[in-house]
């Protein structure tokens, strides 16, 4: 296969075009183009030609993985999904996240330690966390120390109390929804049940 031509693309800079001879458009930084030595009137055999369209998927593997990694926080399998879904290969899609862990861009324990902390400030407790570091595809490896990020859940289930419950001597049914809204956050039974059985914090009472 012939190489056509080879120019600089108008989108991107530092990105060249290489135009074979049956139409076929392949795009290389500048430093891929140089490392396979390419250039105009180039002949190039099956085994070459199959090396360099491999390293072409590759490295557009990784764009579009900086680009996701870039945006917003994920963890490893969040964007093997990811990547997987744009219709890239198996091995690329290992290839890319395998990059970025090197790199440090992506890292399953600080993402948990980031999720635990998400849901800690917004009083959730240890079981909703656990719900979203199982959905997120976090290996359970990492949960434990992400868990320690959490406040304690008296702290938590009071701060909850004082801003939800209705008066200050609930009734039988107010204590139910109080205690299912909790047990829905996160919390254990035991934990709602050793707040709750103490009484509730006085809202006026900004203390624990």
């Amino acid at each position: 296969m012939r190489i056509e031509e080879i120019k600089p693309s108008q989108r991107k800079q530092g990105r060249l075009l290489v135009k074979l001879e049956d139409g076929t458009i392949l795009r290389f930084s500048e430093a891929e183009a140089a490392s396979f030595g390419l250039r105009e009137g180039m002949e190039l055999d099956s085994g070459q030609l199959e090396a360099i369209q491999a390293a072409v998927r590759r490295s557009a593997a990784r764009r579009k993985a900086a680009e996701l990694a870039g945006s917003r926080a994920l963890s490893r399998r969040e964007l093997e999904q990811k990547l997987t879904r744009k219709g890239l290969t198996k091995e690329d899609v290992q290839d890319a996240a395998d990059w970025l862990e090197d790199l440090g861009a992506i890292d399953d324990g600080d993402y948990a330690r980031l999720v635990a902390r998400h849901y800690g400030d917004r009083g959730y407790g240890p079981g909703r966390v656990r719900q979203e570091l199982l959905r997120r595809g976090v290996p359970k490896e990492f949960w434990e120390d992400a868990l320690e990020q959490l406040p304690e859940a008296r702290e938590s289930i009071d701060a909850y109390l004082r801003k939800k419950c209705r008066s200050a001597a609930p009734d039988e049914r107010e204590r139910k929804r109080l205690c299912d809204a909790l047990l829905r956050r996160g919390f254990s039974w035991d934990q709602v049940r050793q707040a709750m059985g103490d009484g509730f914090p006085d809202p006026e009472d900004g203390s624990m």
